[in-house]
């Protein structure tokens, strides 16, 4: 038997069971997309408009509310069905146009048009700020037809096109220029891209742990007394377990990096040093899952204890939040997991657009993990093989 025959072996016994399979494909990808919306919130607002008989100008504010790329438009027939939608979450904010507002403005008095919102939800306030942006700029257009009509022999809707056609068409513009004062400052960018590589780390690294189950119930049926009652080298089992570990870390690491690019549009820099990365924390959760199936007991314990200890190296590395707003101290303790020098790697190709020779302190030290790993893991999986 040689060596990729137990690798095949291992990585076939893993895709037939269904539970793996799911902590290996289906919740990652859950995880992705809710840490991604968390992190980034929804790029469009849905907006609620209710028209109470506003005329020519509720249809105007309608009509910039919809062609406002950020606005997701929704109309309801009251207020209230408006407000329920609000406090229930299924709206950002709702607008109220008034009964009679066109005639209202046209006469040159003042209208109030109904924003209704949470104060207490920072995500609503900016879609009520957003809205009332809109609305503003309405409100400018009116006024500068009214000005117009009233000195010259224009109707008001003339002045009102001329006024939207000069606001629209602008004119001499401010441009506003931003420099980064600190490019070592960098974090991962918000919404997918950061939840995208963080949940790779953090799901490659727990599920080669609690992948050691798998050695650890070989152990107990006697597979490897019965290997071994064969012309097979201890050596020989142990790099095919090695590379079954490794094989199944790269291929959810490369499903992982496949649905963020397909699905969630995520840009994964620099190929090159993206390939690299992927397969140098797979070698890292290889090591850790060989690892874990010769220091626990019983598969229960893997199944129990791994997650805790990939969660909680997952937590100091930076893998649930930017490691940036911690203290140093805890910086300093973070780098001591191998996830954090990985969420390193992915900020340096993500955020600042890094190459291959700018991440190579972090994939060299990547690399020592994975050594260091897998040596250990392969003299104590040696001597279990052997003690058989």
């Amino acid at each position: 038997m040689s060596a990729l025959a137990i690798t095949a072996t291992a990585v076939r016994r893993v895709l037939r069971d269904r539970t793996a399979l799911f902590f290996l494909v289906v919740l990652p990808v859950v995880v992705i997309l809710i840490i991604g919306f968390t992190v980034r919130g929804f790029s469009t607002f849905r907006v609620g408009v209710v028209d109470l008989g506003a005329g020519a100008a509720g249809r105007d504010v309608t009509t910039a509310l919809t062609h406002t790329g950020d606005l997701a438009v929704q109309r309801f027939t009251t207020t209230r069905a408006a407000a329920q939608a609000v406090a229930r979450g299924q709206i950002s904010t709702a607008v109220v146009l008034p009964a009679g507002m066109d005639a209202a403005l046209r006469a040159g008095r003042t209208v109030d048009v109904g924003v209704v919102s949470e104060q207490a939800d920072t995500a609503q306030q900016a879609a009520a700020q957003a809205v009332t942006t809109v609305i503003s700029r309405h409100g400018a257009r009116v006024q500068a037809a009214l000005f117009a009509a009233a000195r010259s022999p224009a109707s008001f809707d003339a002045a009102l096109a001329r006024a939207s056609a000069l606001q629209e068409g602008g004119g001499a513009q401010v441009t506003v220029a931003s420099r980064q004062a600190d490019r070592r400052a960098n974090v991962l960018p918000q919404g997918f891209e950061y939840s995208a590589p963080t949940e790779l780390v953090l799901f490659v690294f727990l599920s080669a742990l609690t992948g050691g189950a798998n050695v650890i119930d070989s152990r107990r049926l006697g597979i490897y007394e019965r290997v071994a009652a064969a012309p097979v080298r201890a050596s020989t089992v142990v790099v095919g377990e090695a590379l079954g570990f490794a094989a199944i870390a790269v291929m959810q690491a490369g499903l992982i990096v496949l649905v963020g690019a397909v699905v969630f549009g995520v840009s994964w820099g620099n190929p090159p040093a993206a390939a690299v990365l992927v397969v140098l924390w797979a070698l890292v959760g290889a090591g850790a899952g060989m690892l874990s199936g010769t220091l626990f007991r019983t598969p229960e314990q893997a199944t129990a204890v791994g997650p805790v200890v990939g969660i909680a190296f997952a937590m100091l590395g930076g893998c649930m939040w930017p490691l940036s707003i911690v203290s140093s101290t805890m910086r300093e303790v973070g780098h001591v997991t191998p996830h954090a020098w990985a969420v390193d790697a992915w900020t340096a190709l993500l955020a600042r657009h890094g190459t291959l020779g700018s991440i190579g302190r972090e994939l060299a030290v990547l690399a020592a993990f994975a050594a260091g790993f897998l040596v250990i893991a392969t003299r104590r999986f040696a001597r279990v093989v052997a003690a058989r």
